[in-house]
This record gives structure tokens, C-alpha cells and sequence, in this order.
């Protein structure tokens, strides 16, 4: 088998995802970066991660759809001949923020079938490759890493779907460590806090606020890259004799204080 780690990073053009991506590369992984905009729409960032060092291959698609997982999946596959990580980050916000007591069906179906139910799947989709490769190298270690966030936690009555979601991907991380134990594999959780990404661009005077009050003990945004450095430490193995655990990167958002 190869040296050379192979990871997929799902929704890795931008934010969160590309900062994941573009620590990954900086460790030498050669990369599948998933995404549902066409190739020639991420062109320049694809070119940016290549030119750190590694292979990268971007596969459009959608990892709410059935068939599009099997094919993310299949081109890691194809290209590399074997897989080592999965970085499961791809995730929404509601469309509109909206009390629960006036939430939408269609909106909570949304944010679980991308949040929730992709990840899952696509998640038992790598599992088999992983036992596969398990069974030809009883030395391969394969790793499953969730996005998940601080909301698993944190109570937020206007986004109340992703709430829920972010607190099924908490347990689905740790069945997921369970079941891959046998195949010498695991699974983890990084789970952030407030990032300066698109999808938290429309609440950045509240936080800006928040933070100068006090609400972190390291007062200031967390930005993609701090993410991207505790994902690469997980994926590289550094981390041994702790399956299924958390790590939040949060700024001291969730350290209870007097």
C-alpha cells in the first residue's frame, strides 16, 4: 500500500473545508475535495491546493444523493487505488433562520439529508473500503473525522434542524468508532465553534459584540485554518487510544467559568 495518505474532504472548496484541505496538504495527503459546484468554478482553488504539493482530484456532486457518494467513493478509488481518511464536513444552515415554533418540514428534511444522513452513508460506504483494506494489510489504520459543532450543545431555538443535527452527529461518531474498531479504524469529532466562514458572514456583528463582551476566553473569530490544524492532527495518527472522542475547537466558548 502506498505511503502517500489518501483523504476525501467533502465541501472542501471553501471555508472550513478548505482550510481541512489545505492543512492536509501541507502533511502530504494526496486529496479527493468534493463539492456541488462545477470544476471549472473552483479551478483556481484546486490549482492553490496542488501547488502546496500533493495529488488533488475534485469530484463534483452532491453528497446528499445515493449515487453521487458512491461515485466520490469510487473516484478516490480509481485515482489513488486506496483511501486512509474520511473528513466528513460538507453541512448547511437552515435557509432561513426561523423559530421552532414556526419551523418548516421541508427546512428541517434539508438540513438532516445533508447534514446527517449523507455523512452517515457515506461514512458506511468508507467503512467497507476500509475493512477491505484491513483484510489485505492487518497495518492499515483508517480514520473517519466529523465536522460537527458547538450547537450539538448549545441550545439556538431559531435553527433548532441544525441543532439536532449537530447533536445526532455527536452519537453517529461514536457508533461509527465502535464499528470500526474491528477493521483497526476509528472515528472522531472536531467539533467548532464560532468560524469565520459564509455561513456565519450574516451574524458577524452579533458575535463581534459577543466576543468583545467576553463570551471566549481567546477573544477573536476562529478561522478556517484552526480547524484544518486539528483535523490534520487526527488524520496523520497523532492522536492514539481515544476513539470516538471530541475535539472542540471553540476559542473557550464551552469552558464553564465563575
Amino acid at each position: 500500500m502506498s505511503a502517500t495518505k489518501v483523504a476525501i474532504v467533502t465541501g472542501g472548496t471553501r471555508g472550513i473545508g478548505l482550510g481541512i484541505a489545505t492543512a492536509l496538504a501541507t502533511r502530504g495527503f494526496n486529496i479527493v475535495v468534493s463539492g456541488r459546484r462545477p470544476e471549472s468554478s473552483v479551478s483556481e482553488t484546486i490549482e492553490q491546493l496542488r501547488a502546496i504539493g500533493p495529488k488533488v482530484v475534485y469530484h463534483a456532486g452532491d453528497v446528499a444523493d445515493r449515487e453521487s457518494r458512491q461515485q466520490l467513493v469510487d473516484a478516490a478509488i480509481n485515482h489513488f487505488g486506496h483511501l486512509d481518511v474520511l473528513v466528513n464536513n460538507a453541512g448547511i444552515a437552515p435557509p432561513v433562520r426561523t423559530d421552532i415554533m414556526e419551523a418548516s418540514e421541508d427546512s428541517y428534511d434539508l438540513v438532516m439529508d445533508v447534514n446527517l444522513k449523507a455523512p452517515y452513508f457515506l461514512t458506511q460506504l468508507v467503512a467497507k473500503v476500509f475493512r477491505d483494506q484491513f483484510t489485505a494489510d492487518t497495518t492499515f489504520r483508517g480514520c473517519v473525522i466529523n465536522i460537527g459543532s458547538v450547537s450539538a450543545e448549545f441550545a439556538s431555538i431559531n435553527r433548532g434542524e441544525y441543532c439536532l443535527s449537530r447533536a445526532a452527529t455527536s452519537m453517529a461518531t461514536k457508533l461509527w468508532a465502535v464499528r470500526l474498531a474491528e477493521f483497526n479504524s476509528t472515528a472522531y469529532e472536531v467539533r467548532p465553534g464560532i468560524v469565520a466562514t459564509d455561513m456565519t458572514a450574516g451574524v458577524q456583528d452579533k458575535y463581534d459584540a459577543m466576543i468583545a463582551d467576553g463570551l471566549l476566553v481567546e477573544p477573536r473569530w476562529g478561522e478556517p485554518s484552526d480547524i484544518g490544524r486539528a483535523v490534520a492532527l487526527l488524520a496523520s495518527g497523532e492522536l492514539s487510544y481515544a476513539p470516538g472522542q471530541v475535539l472542540t475547537v471553540d476559542g473557550g466558548l464551552t469552558l464553564r467559568r465563575l
